[in-house]
């Protein structure tokens, strides 16, 4: 088999090497644990809260408004679970149809306990209208969630005006910027809570944080040692921190390159992927993540399309990592109007930094084929 081609990047990226390398003397000689007062203790401390620093410099918030996480999903759950036990029980939330699970399944599980929500519709390119915010607004609204960029389908959303809107009313803003942080600009200035994960932008899996704006209200998920503020109790994952820093450090030292070339590459496989009969381009054309790309295609499922490239080394996905085992059809693509018939015949194509020209050929040079291949083996034809 050729070499293998990565184009899931949006589920997981491979570790760079600069940032492996800050990680590794954290695994061995400075093992220490961060909440220790003797020497080992305090090199360990060092390292979280530089890492910090460094984090919070290139978000443009302060150092102490950074909550380290396992993850976006626990980030997500203490931003909207953290907010409404702080509200003390009732109110109302806002978010959208198109949200992460991670925030969705957070919402759904809080209307469980008494809280209110209302999930906003979207148009056809996956965008909230920052009007449908303003109208689900009500006097007990406390928290607006809606993420920074469409993790399956790339769209952005104006998580400025927004923000800026639930300022002016007194109500928290947060946003999931998981797939936004290093690549897009981030209208950090109207948000109060945002969630990030490391294993995104090539780093390390198991890290994330939460920003939290000085006067945003959380209870913590978690009870015990009373680290990360007392927000988030938990011996720090070191390593974990220190490669997550490194990764934010090098998605900004390489954006303007990196995101060229992803852009170029997305424009390309629009403008090829189209020509194949059949076939629709889900999310909006250019006001999207510059690394991703997603398609349906008429007649087929996308589970077999991904399981066809796969044979023939392309990894692609269908949409989120985190959902793909379930057959049911992507909410994100219901909410976007996509016909039930194609949305099971979704490919997400995303790219990464160590992405090349080379992979896109080879992708276009392969999918034609399969597609068609699948198509002759289905008892339903393109147009039905």
């Amino acid at each position: 088999m050729p070499d293998r081609v990565y184009l899931d990047n949006s589920a997981t990226t491979p570790v760079a090497s600069s940032v492996l390398d800050a990680m590794l003397p954290y695994f061995g000689a400075e093992y220490g644990n961060a909440s220790s007062l003797h020497g080992y203790g305090r090199e360990a401390r060092r390292a979280v809260e530089t890492s910090r620093e460094s984090i919070a410099d290139a978000l443009g918030v302060r150092s102490d408004e950074i909550v380290f996480t396992s993850g976006a999903t626990e980030a997500d759950n203490l931003a909207i679970v953290g907010s409404a036990l702080a509200h003390g029980g009732g109110g109302h939330i806002i978010t959208s149809r198109v949200e992460h699970d991670a925030a969705l399944h957070a919402v759904e599980w809080l209307r469980s306990t008494g809280v209110a929500a209302t999930f906003l519709d979207v148009d056809e390119v996956g965008r909230v209208d920052p009007d449908a915010v303003r109208a689900a607004m009500r006097r007990d609204t406390f928290l607006v969630s809606v993420m920074a960029g469409n993790n399956e389908i790339g769209t952005l959303e104006p998580i400025g005006d927004i923000g800026r809107m639930c300022r002016d009313r007194g109500i928290l803003f947060h946003t999931d910027a998981v797939q936004a942080l290093g690549k897009v600009d981030i209208a950090i200035e109207a948000v109060d809570l945002l969630s990030a994960s490391a294993h995104k932008l090539h780093g390390p899996k198991g890290v994330g944080f939460l920003v939290v704006r000085r006067g945003s209200r959380l209870v913590p998920l978690f009870h015990g040692g009373g680290h990360e503020r007392g927000l988030r109790s938990g011996t720090e994952n070191v390593p974990g921190i220190v490669g997550f820093a490194a990764a934010v450090r090098l998605a900004l030292a390489e954006r303007r390159d990196v995101t060229d070339a992803m852009r170029r590459m997305r424009r390309r496989l629009i403008d090829r992927v189209l020509e194949i009969p059949g076939t629709r381009l889900n999310g909006h054309p250019e006001q999207s993540l510059p690394h991703i790309t997603n398609f349906s295609f008429a007649a087929i499922e996308g589970e077999s399309l991904v399981m066809k490239l796969d044979e023939a080394g392309i990894a692609t996905s269908t949409g989120s990592a985190c959902s793909s085992p379930n057959l049911e059809p992507s909410h994100v693509l219901v909410a976007i109007g996509v016909p039930l018939s194609m949305a099971h015949g979704s490919l997400r194509i995303s790219t990464g930094r160590e992405t090349t020209d080379a992979d896109i050929d080879r992708l276009l040079d392969v999918l034609p084929g399969v597609v068609g291949e699948l198509r002759a083996m289905s008892p339903f034809k393109v147009g039905e």
